[in-house]
């Protein structure tokens, strides 16, 4: 259904931690989803950047080395820093080898996030994550909702194109490694739509955080 410029998915009110929410945010690139979690920020929700956490456990956590590097090469790596350039191009870019990595990698990161996020709510009411393959990593049960900020295909491109020197066939190849928006909102509790302007979407994480302030008093 429609509330306001949300659309509620068939949500449930659930809180899992005593009254308090954790939430994830997701959306497939060029969608917005960093803009609307640097709002989110803004309006006091801490926010635990998931994509953050995956690097730092890829650079420093060593049996995350040892595995990438049994399956994909001692070139995954210069020294003890990942060699981003050689897994962007030869691990990230094959869909195969990107559920590979995911499986050494995920499971670390999941528990990584989880502890953060315990650690949030000891002293603020909501966590937030964002965490662009929120369902590919099988991680929506360790939330109590899932947002999803989604544009067209076309502007998402743009974007891309425009603010960040993607070509075409970057963004394709990028863009199809992940769930298609079409089956992320199935599965959201919240979708946010994000054609236009910043403006708008500021809007958008504003309302947002007055539904979960309500849904908070609404359990207490």
């Amino acid at each position: 259904m429609l509330f306001g410029h949300v659309l509620l998915s068939g949500i449930n009110i659930f809180m899992g931690n005593q009254g308090k929410i954790k939430i994830a945010v997701t959306g497939g690139i060029g969608s917005g989803k960093s803009e609307f979690c640097g709002f989110l920020s803004e309006l006091g929700i801490p926010v635990i950047n998931v994509d953050e956490v995956s690097k730092a456990l890829l650079e420093n956590d060593s049996e995350i080395r040892i595995q990438i590097i049994k399956e994909f090469g001692t070139q995954s790596y210069k020294g003890r820093k990942a060699n981003k350039k050689y897994l962007a191009e030869q691990v990230f870019a094959d869909p195969d080898k990107v559920l590979k990595a995911n499986s050494i990698i995920h499971p670390k990161v999941i528990s990584k996030v989880n502890i953060l996020a315990e650690e949030i709510l000891k002293e603020n009411n909501i966590a937030a994550a964002e965490a662009a393959l929120i369902y590919e990593a099988d991680m929506e049960k360790y939330f109590d909702y899932v947002i999803l900020v989604t544009a067209e295909d076309k502007v998402r491109m743009k974007r891309k194109i425009e603010l960040e020197n993607y070509s075409e066939e970057q963004f394709i190849k990028r863009n199809e490694n992940q769930i298609p928006d079409s089956e992320k909102r199935k599965r959201a509790d919240f979708i946010f739509e994000n054609n236009k302007g910043l403006d708008e979407l500021k809007s958008k994480a504003f309302l947002l955080k007055n539904i979960l302030t309500g849904l908070i008093k609404t359990n207490e």
